[in-house]
């Protein structure tokens, strides 16, 4: 197999990817191997710019033909995690075995004792790579994450909604820091709030070219307070549907606001044709919520790490 290897170049570059995307994730049946186009959307317009500011020419590594279809490429999530994302045509041995390579050397994160990690995400039933990951010195790491799915051809039962509340999209700007706020308060409830950032990180959300606002979906309490949120992201390439992310105000919880707004997300993503919808869950709570809803069938996504160092 004689690929070349190269960095990102240019804006191009992330038109080529999300075409790769879309071809890879129909070729996996839709199971997330390899990113989905609304996961890289989500990096390349929010993640990436707002929190981590790293060049793409350093995050972004690809693998190519000598005629330039892209064969795999590398990106780090977050910083010391590398993202395989490989065709399924060109999946072999000599190839996984240089991306492991080029992810120590570029994605490693030193930690406080001066040594360091990398990790990378695999799936549960794919052997072959698990195999080249123990080759390369990975061993397999706790808390997977649970890639749930569910067949828009399912019944989307009704769920009540509690009295006193209303599901509708997001508003306009105006309303982007008390949906911010929201954010802060479903993610990190148990932080100080003079710890808060802002909203200014928002509208790159919205920047995204999959983001939309009708499917930026908010529960409103009747003093007018937003109460919980998801945010589905629909591609009519592959007709998949996906929540990214969702969360309710801790004063709110316990109440069926957010299964009530996740299930009118279903009902409107499948006037829209979706055939399929997603959702990644770690914790119990989450996973129990969207299985409710009838994310039942799931792949699970393992986390392997490598450390070195003194």
């Amino acid at each position: 197999m004689n690929l070349i290897q190269r960095p990102y170049n240019s804006e191009e570059d992330s038109w080529r990817i999300r075409t790769f995307l879309r071809e890879v994730l129909l070729l996996n049946q839709r199971r997330e191997i390899s990113w989905p186009v609304y996961r890289f959307d989500y990096w390349f317009w929010f993640v990436n710019p707002a929190l981590f500011q790293m060049p793409m020419e350093k995050a972004i590594h690809f693998w190519e033909t000598s005629h330039g279809e892209i064969a795999a490429f590398l990106v780090p999530e977050n910083p010391g995690e590398a993202t395989f994302n490989i065709h399924p045509k060109y999946y072999a041995p000599e190839l996984l075995e240089e991306m492991f390579s080029v992810a120590q050397t570029q994605y490693g994160r030193m930690q406080d004792d001066s040594t360091y990690k990398l990790t990378t995400w695999i799936p549960e039933n794919d052997s072959f790579r698990q195999q080249i990951a123990i080759k390369s010195g990975f061993r397999k790491a706790d808390f997977p994450e649970y890639q749930r799915r569910r067949l828009m051809s399912e019944p989307i039962h009704d769920v009540p909604l509690p009295a006193g509340y209303t599901l509708r999209s997001l508003g306009d700007a105006s309303e982007i820091p008390a949906r911010s706020w929201l954010s802060w308060k479903a993610f990190h409830s148990d932080e100080p709030d003079e710890d808060y950032q802002g909203w200014d990180w928002y509208p790159r959300v919205q920047s995204a070219p999959l983001y939309r606002r009708d499917l930026d979906l908010v529960a409103v309490a009747q003093d007018g307070e937003l109460a919980s949120f998801c945010t589905l992201w629909f591609d009519d390439v592959t007709r998949t549907a996906s929540f990214e992310p969702v969360g309710t105000h801790p004063n709110h919880r316990k109440k069926g606001v957010g299964k009530a707004l996740m299930t009118e997300g279903l009902k409107r993503v499948k006037h829209l044709g979706a055939t399929l919808a997603t959702v990644g869950s770690y914790s119990v709570r989450a996973g129990a919520l969207y299985e409710s809803i009838g994310f039942k069938d799931y792949l699970l996504s393992e986390p392997w790490e490598l450390k070195w160092g003194s």
